[in-house]
């Protein structure tokens, strides 16, 4: 599905085709065909959007859903098919609501990756400086591989439900592009200009999540702080940038 919450703002009916109607589909494939098969909705903390009440401890399973793009709005369709789904016809079909996860292997268009990649390639000598959005979003940003154990993790659990994935912690995008040119040596400030095409039509500011439930239903948690996130890609960026030329 069109995953990538800017773009959605230019492609809002094929975005809203593949997430909500493709989620449909397949659940309505599964209660025809094989109910007794396990399925996991990939939900988004885009969900909770703009909503303003921020709960001190970031936002959990029962927090109020905002959306504010179309990405966030699909997303929040097919959250609750999922829901009336396995309620309606007793399937083992559960949601994770991540937040923001990053590894190298994050599409070069998304924020992080694009940050990552450009302070590899700066500090070889590949590029000039980097162009980018709204500086003060804040995000809670983990790694990937954490949360895919997640994933499997609610796959194994007998009950179906729904669980926020997150670390607890927010960061800018200004402090991840801080962190990840100090690991290579370099001021992120001397690189990095600010444009407002990369703003989006409605700004989500703010997004922390509260995986109390996981953590203790699962027994899930997140084992990559945020130094060590940016560093895995920074280097493992630098280690592309260096094939490519």
């Amino acid at each position: 599905a069109q995953s990538h919450v800017r773009v959605s703002f230019d492609v809002p009916e094929d975005t809203v085709l593949g997430i909500a109607n493709g989620t449909l589909r397949i659940l309505e494939a599964i209660r025809n065909i094989h109910p007794t098969c396990r399925f996991y909705q990939a939900s988004s903390s885009e969900m909770y959007g703009d909503n303003p009440n921020i709960p001190e401890a970031g936002y959990n399973e029962e927090s109020r859903f905002m959306p504010a793009s179309p990405y966030a709005c699909a997303k929040v369709f097919a959250h609750n098919l999922v829901r009336n789904y396995r309620t309606s016809y007793g399937l083992h079909a559960s949601s994770g609501i991540l937040f923001n996860h990053e590894s190298p292997r994050r599409g070069e268009t998304f924020v992080t990756r694009k940050i990552t990649l450009a302070a590899a390639n700066i500090r070889l000598g590949h590029q000039g400086c980097i162009e980018l959005g709204n500086l003060d979003a804040k995000r809670d940003w983990g790694y990937a591989k954490d949360y895919v154990k997640g994933m499997w993790q609610m796959m194994q659990y007998d009950l179906p439900d729904d669980w926020v994935l997150a670390t607890g912690i927010s960061k800018t995008v200004r402090e991840f592009a801080k962190a990840a040119f100090s690991s290579v040596g370099l001021n992120w400030e001397d690189y990095i200009d600010v444009s407002e095409k990369y703003f989006r039509p409605n700004e989500v500011d703010y997004l922390l999540g509260d995986s109390t439930k996981a953590r203790e239903t699962l027994g899930w948690k997140p084992e990559v702080d945020f130094k060590e996130l940016v560093k895995i890609m920074v280097e493992q960026d630098i280690i592309e940038a260096k094939k490519g030329y």
